[in-house]
């Protein structure tokens, strides 16, 4: 609505200084308003006005000297290359393009974190097997080994690093205890070296992962604060990466945003006539965890409402 200053400029200088009685043609209407409440000078808009506009447009060389064909289509070019790099650059609907590559990213690297810490145990579980069942945790698992390295070399001097490690004196005393008594077969410095950088890896990936999240969570605090207050940040970004956009979500009616993420088992109870499912992603949500058995379809529905109420609410007010 507010009339751009070029265009401003450009108008004052055009009309004539007594402009009471002039009346411009403009090609949108929109435009036309604006004018008219900056500048106060009545605008035209319709059928006519865009047959002249047209007209100038096609002649528009003939008619401005010393402008050709080419360097108006330049000109049009470059207009249109502005005008599209504005739209991009202003577009408020756009903002959780990041939070869906961030989701993205998140899902991708669990996937990953969780295929590279089985091979970590795979590979150390020769040289020490019992250590997989006293440390069940990948990410603690892949420490450990890195710190431990040959389990020959284990002594009570490294049970105050194991500790900080495992956060169990406990878990730390049956570690070095083990290792004394392992079945694990003998490891070469060479492969020791190559199992160490692996896990030092997988650590660097896991501690990125958590700021990540920590990026993740701060992003829809800013974009979806009413979402994410709601399901939590990751089941919101969830849906919103689902839908497209946060603009998409807010379209959504609330049966739609109920089983958002389940459209395979829809389509597959629709073709066979059975139950169609009562949850998609938000089943993840902690309500829907927390509630009964008989309770949970309930409580998804009631919970679907809410959430399409609260991405109203952050897509346009």
């Amino acid at each position: 609505g507010v009339l751009h200053e070029d265009l401003r400029l450009l108008l004052d200088t055009a009309l004539p200084p007594k402009r009471k009685k002039v009346v411009l043609g403009v090609g949108d209407a929109k435009m036309g308003a604006a004018v008219l409440e900056e500048l106060g000078v009545q605008c035209q808009t319709g059928g006519v006005v865009a047959e002249l506009m047209r007209g100038i447009r096609l002649h528009f060389p003939a008619l401005v000297r010393g402008l050709t064909a080419q360097s108006a289509a330049k000109a049009q070019l470059g207009l249109g290359h502005s005008y599209s790099r504005a739209k991009v650059k202003f577009n408020v609907n756009r903002v959780d393009n990041m939070i869906i590559q961030s989701i993205s990213l998140l899902d991708q690297l669990d996937k990953d974190i969780n295929t590279f810490s089985m091979r970590v145990r795979s590979w150390y579980g020769y040289h020490f097997p019992e250590l997989i069942k006293i440390v069940p945790e990948n990410s603690m698992y892949c420490r450990v080994a890195k710190f431990i390295g040959n389990r020959r070399e284990l002594s009570e001097e490294s049970l105050e690093g194991l500790e900080e490690i495992v956060m169990d004196s406990a878990k730390a005393q049956a570690i070095l205890e083990a290792s004394r008594s392992s079945m694990g077969m003998d490891i070469s410095p060479l492969d020791l070296i190559n199992i160490e950088s692996f896990s030092s890896r997988v650590i660097s990936l896991s501690d990125y992962r958590k700021g990540l999240q920590e990026y993740l969570r701060s992003k829809m605090s800013q974009v979806a604060p009413s979402l994410s207050a709601l399901i939590g940040e990751v089941v919101g970004a969830r849906l919103i990466s689902h839908a497209g956009s946060l603009t998409n979500l807010a379209k959504y009616p609330a049966s739609t945003v109920q089983i958002l993420g389940a459209e395979k088992a829809l389509f597959r109870a629709l073709k066979t006539r059975g139950n169609t499912p009562k949850y998609g992603l938000i089943f993840h949500s902690t309500f829907i965890g927390r509630a009964a058995a008989k309770n949970k379809g309930r409580i998804s529905r009631y919970l679907a409402n809410k959430c399409t109420i609260a991405s109203r609410i952050d897509c346009f007010s």
